[in-house]
């Protein structure tokens, strides 16, 4: 998985709204290359998740228009709720996870799959939900960077603070009774999932 600069997808618009196909053709990588249309569709996706945009029409005629939080409330409110909904995600589906062994079963073959179809989604909704915090985590770092609100930095490193708590919770729960080549295995899959600082996956 590949980062993409928050504050790049934001400059690949002319104005707060823009047409989705113009985002995707101005918004390149570092060799100056346009990324996969579907990842930078998925990726507008999130940002529309963490707050900065807005979807509006269909197909062709796809806009995003930026949005921005009026005061510090509603800002860190926005926050807790994606917080705490992928909290409950991550402990209801790890505990699911663990009753079945499917990591013992992935560190032996990550391309095996033999799993029933109920613990691929469970596996699949963790790990998405997992990528959400960490992904949070990083647009935190940028609004507490971009910030001149001393309350509103405050409340936000309340916020990083908490998912950082939680993931070296999860971590733990997850690591623990489990062999050393399962452990490798699973770091190695999580932490491609940390994005930079001010990053989202693509």
């Amino acid at each position: 998985m590949k980062d993409i600069e928050i504050s790049s997808i934001l400059n690949s618009m002319n104005g707060d709204t823009a047409y989705l196909t113009d985002m995707w053709e101005t918004c390149v990588d570092e060799k100056r290359k346009r990324y996969p249309r579907s990842k930078f569709s998925a990726v507008l996706d999130k940002m529309e998740e963490f707050g900065y945009l807005k979807k509006q029409g269909y197909k062709t005629e796809i806009t995003y228009t930026q949005l921005k939080f009026i005061d510090t409330a509603d800002h860190i409110g926005f926050f807790n709720d994606i917080i705490f909904t992928n909290e409950s995600i991550i402990k209801k589906t790890l505990k699911k996870l663990d009753s079945k062994k499917i990591f013992i079963d992935i560190s032996k073959d990550l391309n095996a799959h033999k799993f029933n179809k109920f613990a691929v989604k469970d596996y699949d909704l963790f790990l998405k939900s997992v990528t959400s915090m960490l992904e949070l985590s990083s647009c935190i770092l940028l609004s507490i960077k971009n910030s001149d609100s001393s309350e509103l930095k405050k409340e936000l490193k309340l916020c990083l603070n908490q998912i950082k708590e939680f993931l070296d919770e999860t971590n733990e729960i997850l690591m623990k009774f489990r062999g050393s080549n399962e452990r490798i295995v699973l770091q190695r899959i999580l932490n491609n999932r940390i994005p930079e600082p001010g990053f989202l996956k693509i």
